[in-house]
This record gives C-alpha cells, sequence and structure tokens, in this order.
C-alpha cells in the first residue's frame, strides 16, 4: 500500500502547478484526503482536504488559489494550484487517512518539491 506524489517543480510566481497523488493497493475514494506542505524550521500545515464524503477545506493562505479534486477512475487526488507566490515554495506531501470505525489506515507519500521563484 502506496500513496505516491508527482508534479512538483519549479515555477514564477504567478505560475501554476498540478500535484498529482496516486494510490497503489489502496482505494483512494474510501479515505479522507490531504495535502500538507512543510517548509525548514516550520510546522507542516494542511492546504487542502476532500473527505470520503465530498467535503473541501483550504488553508487561509491558499484559498481562491489551490483546488483540490479526485479523479476516481485514476485512482488520483490532484491540486492544481494557481497564482504562484514565493511564500508557496514547500514540500508538498499527500495524506489518506480513514478512521478506525470504517477501517482505519493513515498513509504518507514521500513528498514532492515544489519551489516558486524568478
Amino acid at each position: 500500500v502506496q500513496v505516491v506524489e508527482s508534479g512538483g517543480g519549479l515555477v514564477q510566481p504567478g505560475g501554476s502547478l498540478r500535484l498529482s497523488c496516486t494510490g497503489s493497493g489502496i482505494n483512494l475514494l474510501s479515505y479522507d484526503m490531504g495535502w500538507y506542505r512543510q517548509t525548514p524550521g516550520k510546522q507542516r500545515e494542511l492546504v487542502a482536504e476532500v473527505t470520503s464524503g465530498g467535503n473541501l477545506q483550504y488553508g487561509d493562505s491558499v484559498l481562491g488559489r489551490f483546488t483540490i479534486s479526485r479523479n476516481t477512475p485514476k485512482n488520483t487526488v490532484y491540486l492544481q494550484m494557481n497564482i504562484l507566490k514565493p511564500e508557496d515554495t514547500a514540500v508538498y506531501s499527500c495524506n489518506a487517512h480513514r478512521s478506525k470505525w470504517f477501517g482505519g489506515g493513515d498513509y504518507w507519500g514521500q513528498g514532492t518539491q515544489v519551489t516558486v521563484s524568478s
């Protein structure tokens, strides 16, 4: 069982990137899926979440710029990032979480670097 991120890279301020999180050996549709980011010396913060029921949540700093979505046939969750700012620079990680009441499970990807710089 694993989740694997892809799509990170270097982008100029104002640009866009789309991150992907693909599940292997796990049906992501039954999990709450979250994108988190972390920079050195700072706590990991929630960027965006989509629950198994379809509820959405965004961090205040990305609201209106980032969009989380599911592609069920591809067992993938996306994070579309627009109007990127230098302060969005971080390692972005995907998390799949399911309550123990529904079978449990908590899986993290290895992370993908996003660098916003001119």
